[in-house]
């Protein structure tokens, strides 16, 4: 598949970029040589090659799953601007 200017343009106005007319054949270029990078890396054979994340073997850090009562309710509410009787204070949205 190769894109000409007509080709270009049309995804210039889809992607909702503006693209001079004199600019459309080196767009159109640089199209052509994306796909044919693509085509390059269609020929690559990774039969048996697992995907991954990451280029180094990294492991999530854990913590232990118990479950405790949280106890914090004042440090949380001290980063509110404005808290009353122990819970978030907002503007009323509704009448």
């Amino acid at each position: 598949m190769t894109f000409d200017t007509g080709t270009a343009r049309k995804i210039a106005k889809l992607a909702r970029i503006k693209v001079d007319e004199d600019a459309l054949p080196g767009l159109a270029a640089e199209f052509n040589t994306i796909l044919g990078f693509i085509e390059q890396l269609n020929e690559v054979d990774v039969a048996g090659v697992e995907p991954m994340t990451s280029v180094t073997p990294m492991r999530l850090k854990r913590r232990a799953d118990v479950v405790t009562d949280g106890d914090r309710q004042a440090q949380i509410l001290s980063n509110a601007p404005d808290a009353r009787e122990g819970f978030f204070a907002v503007p009323k949205v509704v009448e």
